[in-house]
Order: structure tokens, then sequence, then C-alpha cells
């Protein structure tokens, strides 16, 4: 079973540090047309690990927030923050107690670029008793100053500019956070140090260039900037496609598209020889260059005989999200004359949805018939053609 992972997001600071405005503290701030946090709370939801999002907000902000997470319903609960981030961290995560959580990942609001890539590199770090501390190595010069003068340079080998999300195991972080409030800590500037305080080790994970903390009015105009202009005039939409076909072998059902149909027949051939599964797999691969499934999950390997086909979609899709791609859609057609593919066609769609995450209205089953023509005709197999359109980012080289 896969983990049950839960998001808070604090998002109630006041922001004098970005400036007044009638639109309120910096995370209601608007780039891009829409709210910083609508844009934070966004690439969480699209996720398909995360299973609930709490958002700390200061008990004044409620209309500012209603703006902010308008039309995300009951997938997002606000929780009245406390007097700082660490209260307001313990607040939200407490709300989340009754969840079954198996790990939770923290957040700042005013990080609304952070993106799949990032989440899953932190997602897949944390441990039963480990946490995950997305940073980046610190590049610039360091130096301690006394009196306005330049005291020593620093050795910067081995510093790190911490980010979020960071990721905890759920029971632990939480004791930790408890423990710190018993004892009266209030002084800990992120979750890292708190795990670090009660003895829950942190591995570190490369963060994002990208995943800037908007704290100044310039950080909010340069993000509106970037997103105003952050259409390319030729976008990196990239498209793949894929072929597959099994011969029939004597059984009583076949798997395609993920979903078991009764038949007088099997397929015969990789895993469970899910003709649409795997050619949807090979489109997905195609669109970043990754070689096809046969490269990845070897007919040859042991481990992977009679292995359900879900696995190897899943394993395709994390790839694309880890080079920054965002699947737009997935259509697969199959070719036979039986089964009759109607009657399945919705739970296909809703199970490649799942596999892929994205919205069962961005992915597509067909099915026709050979018309009695050649091997497909005479019943003798099923044959799957799949495509998968994704988006890049960047533009097309010139």
């Amino acid at each position: 079973m896969a983990a049950r992972i839960g998001v808070v997001i604090v998002a109630a600071g006041r922001g004098e540090r970005a400036g007044a405005t009638t639109e309120g503290p910096k995370q209601y701030r608007r780039i891009g047309g829409q709210p910083v946090l609508r844009h934070t709370l966004q690439a969480f939801l699209a996720h398909p690990a995360i299973s609930a999002v709490a958002v700390a907000i200061h008990p004044d902000d409620g209309e500012h927030f209603a703006t902010a997470a308008a039309d995300f319903g009951d997938d997002v609960v606000a929780v009245p923050g406390g007097a700082s981030r660490q209260a307001s961290t313990r607040l939200a995560m407490l709300e989340l107690a009754d969840r079954g959580l198996d790990a939770v990942l923290i957040h700042d609001g005013v990080r609304p670029f952070v993106d799949a890539a990032l989440i899953d590199r932190v997602v897949e770090a944390i441990g039963p008793q480990s946490g995950a501390l997305p940073c980046l190595p610190v590049s610039d010069t360091l130096k301690t100053g006394e009196n306005g003068l330049v005291a020593r340079t620093v050795d910067r080998s081995g510093l790190f500019a911490a980010q979020t999300p960071q990721g905890f195991p759920f029971a632990p972080i939480l004791a930790a956070h408890e423990r710190a409030h018993a004892e009266g800590r209030e002084d800990f500037t992120d979750d890292a140090a708190i795990a670090e305080w009660a003895g829950l080790p942190v591995r570190l994970v490369a963060g994002s260039a990208d995943n800037v903390k908007l704290t100044w009015a310039r950080d909010i105009d340069m993000a509106d900037t970037r997103l105003n202009g952050a259409a390319p005039a030729f976008p990196d939409i990239r498209t793949g496609n894929g072929y597959d076909v099994h011969r029939f072998a004597p059984g009583d059902h076949v798997t395609l598209c993920g979903v078991a149909i009764p038949h007088d027949r099997r397929l015969d051939g990789h895993s469970d020889a899910d003709v649409g599964l795997h050619a949807l797999t090979d489109a997905l691969l195609a669109t970043c260059g990754a070689g096809d499934i046969g490269t990845h999950f070897p007919p040859s390997d042991p481990q992977w005989k009679g292995a359900a086909s879900h696995i190897f979609v899943e394993a395709a899709a994390r790839i694309v999200r880890q080079k920054g791609g965002r699947i737009a859609n997935a259509d697969v057609t199959l070719i036979c004359e039986a089964p009759k593919i109607g009657p399945h066609r919705e739970k296909m769609v809703a199970a490649m949805a799942a596999m892929l995450g994205i919205a069962p209205d961005r992915v597509s089953v067909k099915a026709t018939t050979n018309e009695g023509l050649g091997f497909l005709g005479r019943q003798e197999g099923i044959a799957a053609i799949a495509t998968a359109s994704v988006a890049y980012p960047g533009s097309l080289p010139e």
C-alpha cells in the first residue's frame, strides 16, 4: 500500500517586509493573476502522493484564504495559526493527526514555485525514523563582521541553504513538536532544527533554485513578471507513441489498461501482458528519450514475471516528473475482435488516471477491430497503440 502523505503549509505570518497592500499579507499578494498561496496549494494538490493538506492561517485572514482556496473544497482545511511559525506548524499537524498519515511535508506558503520533481525527491527520502531536507549548496563567499568591518571569511564547504518542503515520518515529528511545546522551546527556525534537537536524523536532498521564498516586495514583483512572461512563444510540448502486441494463450481472462476482463483465453507475454499499459509506458518514456519498457523492465528478469503492469506506467510517470514534465493527456487504442471493450472503458480510464496522477478527462481509451484481417482478425492476439503528450519546462530550441 502506498504511504499516506499529508502537507502542512505555513501561511499565518504578517509579511511586513513585503510591504502593506489592500491584497493583504504577502501570501495573498497576486502573482500571475492569482494569490501566492493559491499557486503553492495547486502544486501540492496536483501531486498524486498527497492525501491531505492543512494550512495554518492568521485568524484575521479568513476572507483572504477563502479567495485563495476557492473551489478546493474539502481538499484543503484551514487552521488558525499560533504566535510563531513553530506554533502554527504544530497546530496544523494536530489537525491532521487523525488522518492515518505515514508522513508529512511542511512547506512555506510563500514558496509558490515548488514542483513535482522536488516533492518526489523529498517523499522518496523520508524513512520510518528519518526526515528529509531539500537544500542547495551555499555558493556565495561568506563573511563574519565586527564593528562594520570584515572579521573573517567562513569556509563554505559543507554549508547548505535549507528549503521547504521538509519531510518527516508523521508520528515522530509531531512528538518532537509536542515535546518542544511542553518544554517551552519556541526558538527553532525550521522543522529540521526541531528534528535535530529531538534526535531524528534528517537526510539532505537536492533542492531547486526555482523554489525561492518570496520575502520582499521585489521578490513578489519578480515572481509576477516570471509568471506573466513565463509562457514561451514555442512551449516544449512533446508527444510519444507506443505499440505493443501479445498473442493469446489458454486462460480465463485478459488484463487490459489495468482492468481484468473475463475471456476464454489470456494474453501471453511480459508481466501480465497488458498491451494497453505496455504501449502507454513506451509512449511516456518516448517524450523524454528515456528508452522503452524493455530498457527499464527487461522481460528476461524473473522479477517481472506476472507483475501488474501499472508498476511500469507509474515508473514511467515518475521519470517524466523527475525531468520536470507534466502529463497533458494519454490515449490508448486497443485493436481486437474480442473481448468487447466498451463495458469496461470507464474503469480503464479511472485506473489509468490514477496511475498517471491526472484527471480522467485527460485519459482516453478506444477500441477497434481489424475487420477480420491478419492475425488480429483471426483472434490470435491483441495489439495496442498509445500516445502521450507531456509539457516540459522551457521552450523549443531555435
